[in-house]
């Protein structure tokens, strides 16, 4: 075997470990760093670009089985109740439950002014089969009202703007939609601005007319495979996998990769049962919160303590900007082991609710004693 050989074999060896869920969180950095040492310079910054920047090259047969593998292992279908989080387990260990931690975490807040950051799909309400159901129930609305008479909330979700909005219908919570690239939010209070006028930030407006291009061409390319739906979410794209049968997932991903090919400026990047197709640009759910904390006074600021909870690969963005700042917390939503870097995990939207529930009456509580 050539050196070339051996290099893209490590390579590989290292983008599956990187994304592996079966090894504890702690040992992926000593061996990603071993693997680092016997690469070359050039197989080393290509490693490193696939990893952080989450996207992956078009049309390739093995990225192609890279999505369908991890799209069958993060299937909540195929997560039994045995494989639940076990509170011994080294994975639970590093991510407890945001539960059983709650003293911990508004203990971490004292003094700071707590922001609330919310997904939608699989942290508010259940994954569902059809996309256009996914409703939360009648509790979590009123939690959700409840929680922002005492908290800034924000909803920051993969749905545009106005379908996120429609599911909610709460004026008073903030939104981003298409992953943070539909921004509607409070201005900075200390500004000379009204404070009911809201901003609206669209970084990624250029690329509309382009990617209603592209919806068109995979409306009609995917009518081929039973199941298959294809959203428009203004500003990116979700191809839905759920509800087609698996045989034809690799089919499926075959046709939206060679569609994508024609198009270097749109990248695509797969969450739970979805590929998503978006703009290049440096934009994601991580930008959208320091956008909207700036908004609200808190541009690198000491004095607050965001609380962000999300389910998919995209919130890991925020989840990273979250440890970058040093303060504040990301909270995994999932019932299986996952790579991540949120500190805590709630196992699904009912713990959501809980946690929610739990921060709304340690307010109260916390505002009538100060009262006394």
């Amino acid at each position: 075997m050539t050196n070339r050989n051996v290099n893209n074999t490590l390579v590989e060896l290292a983008m599956s470990i990187s994304n592996t869920s079966a090894l504890p969180r702690a040992t992926v950095p000593g061996i990603m760093a071993l693997l680092g040492g016997v690469l070359g310079l050039p197989q080393k910054k290509l490693l490193m670009k696939t990893l952080e920047d989450g996207s992956v090259n078009k049309g390739g047969t093995k990225v192609i089985n890279t999505w369908i593998d991890s799209m069958r292992a993060s299937s909540p279908t195929r997560v039994k109740s045995t494989q639940n989080q076990d509170p011994t387990s080294p994975w639970t260990l590093y991510h407890p439950s945001a539960l059983s931690m709650f003293d911990q975490i508004v203990c971490e807040s004292k003094g700071k002014q707590i922001v609330t950051f919310l997904d939608y799909d699989g942290t508010l309400s259940p994954i569902v089969a059809d996309p256009d159901k996914a409703y939360m129930s009648k509790k979590m609305r009123t939690t959700l009202k409840d929680l922002a008479r005492h908290f800034p909330t924000a909803i920051v979700s993969g749905r545009c703007l106005d379908k996120v909005y429609n599911f909610v219908r709460l004026a008073e919570l903030y939104y981003a939609g298409s992953h943070g690239m539909d921004i509607k939010g409070p201005t900075n209070k200390r500004s000379t601005k009204k404070e009911n006028e809201q901003v609206l930030f669209q970084p990624a407006s250029e690329f509309l007319p382009m990617i209603n291009e592209v919806y068109n061409i995979l409306v009609e390319k995917t009518k081929s495979v039973p199941g298959a739906k294809v959203e428009n979410n203004k500003f990116c794209l979700s191809v839905h996998f759920r509800c087609v049968d698996e045989k034809s997932w690799v089919s499926l991903a075959e046709q939206v990769s060679f569609v994508l090919n024609e198009y270097p400026k749109l990248k695509l990047t797969q969450g739970r049962k979805v590929l998503e197709i978006r703009p290049t640009i440096k934009w994601d759910k991580g930008k959208a919160l320091e956008f909207l904390l700036e908004s609200l006074g808190y541009a690198n600021s000491d004095n607050v303590f965001p609380i962000y909870i999300g389910d998919d690969r995209t919130d890991e963005d925020a989840f990273k900007v979250l440890r970058r700042r040093g303060h504040g917390v990301g909270i995994l939503v999932s019932k299986i082991p996952k790579e991540t870097d949120a500190s805590y995990t709630l196992q699904d939207p009912t713990e959501v609710g809980q946690f929610l529930r739990h921060l709304v009456e340690w307010k109260r509580t916390s505002s009538q004693y100060h009262k006394l």
